[in-house]
C-alpha cells in the first residue's frame, strides 16, 4: 500500500539484485550509541528494549566482537537497541540497577529519560543465556507496553515540559541557507524574532 503498484516493488527488488551483500550480515557490528541517554531517548521513541553493555573499556571491549551473533539473531535483530559504556552518569536513571559491570536489559521509560531494569547479566554471562534473557524480556515488554500515539504522546511531553536537547540540531534547512528553520516546539526553543 504504501510503495503503490506492485510494479514499484518489482522494480525494487531489480535494483537490490544488481547489488549483492558484500559481507554476511550476521557479523554486522554491534550497535553503540553516544551516550546511554541518547540510547535510553531513541529505545522509548522506538518502543525496544534497551541492552547498556556496561562496564570498564578492558572487559567490554570483547564483548563488542562476541556479541555479533547475539545482535544479529533472527529473533533479536530490530527488535532492541544496544550500547556500550563505561561512565556511571546514567546509573541513577535507571531504577534497580546494581553498579558493577554487567548487560544490562532495560524498560525505557514513557519519554526516554529513565528506565528500569528487566534483567541484569554478568559480562561473561554465555550467548545462549543472552540471547533466551532478550527473548524473555521482549516478550514482556510487549504484552505489558502501550502502543505510542505519536501526536498525543509530543502534545503530553511538551505539557509536562519534557525536553531532549540532541547534539543534532531540531528543524529542517527548508530556504537552503545553511541554518535550520525552527517551527513550534516549547517557547524556550523558538528563536527570537528579529
Amino acid at each position: 500500500m504504501v510503495l503503490g503498484h506492485r510494479s514499484s516493488v518489482i522494480q525494487m527488488k531489480t535494483v537490490a539484485a544488481k547489488y549483492p551483500d558484500k559481507q554476511d550480515g550476521r557479523q554486522a557490528i554491534v550497535q553503540d550509541f553516544r551516550s546511554v541517554r541518547q540510547a535510553l531517548n531513541v529505545a522509548s521513541a522506538d518502543q525496544r528494549v534497551l541492552v547498556v553493555v556496561s562496564g570498564p573499556a578492558d572487559q567490554t571491549n570483547k564483548l563488542r566482537t562476541s556479541l555479533q551473533s547475539v545482535t544479529n539473531d533472527e529473533r533479536i535483530v530490530g527488535r532492541f537497541h544496544f550500547d556500550f559504556d563505561s561512565t556511571t552518569d546514567w546509573h541513577k536513571q535507571i531504577k534497580g540497577l546494581k553498579a558493577e559491570p554487567s548487560i544490562v536489559v532495560i524498560r525505557p521509560g514513557e519519554f526516554g529519560m529513565d528506565g528500569t531494569v528487566m534483567s541484569q547479566l554478568p559480562l561473561d554471562a554465555n550467548n545462549s543465556e543472552v540471547v533466551n534473557t532478550l527473548l524473555t524480556a521482549n516478550s514482556e515488554f510487549a504484552k505489558t507496553t502501550k502502543k505510542k500515539v505519536y501526536s498525543s504522546h509530543v502534545s503530553k511531553g511538551t505539557k509536562l515540559g519534557i525536553y531532549f536537547d540532541s547534539v543534532v540540531p531540531y528543524g529542517e534547512d527548508r530556504d537552503g541557507d545553511g541554518k535550520i528553520d525552527h517551527r513550534g516546539g516549547p517557547p524556550d526553543r523558538r528563536p527570537t524574532p528579529r
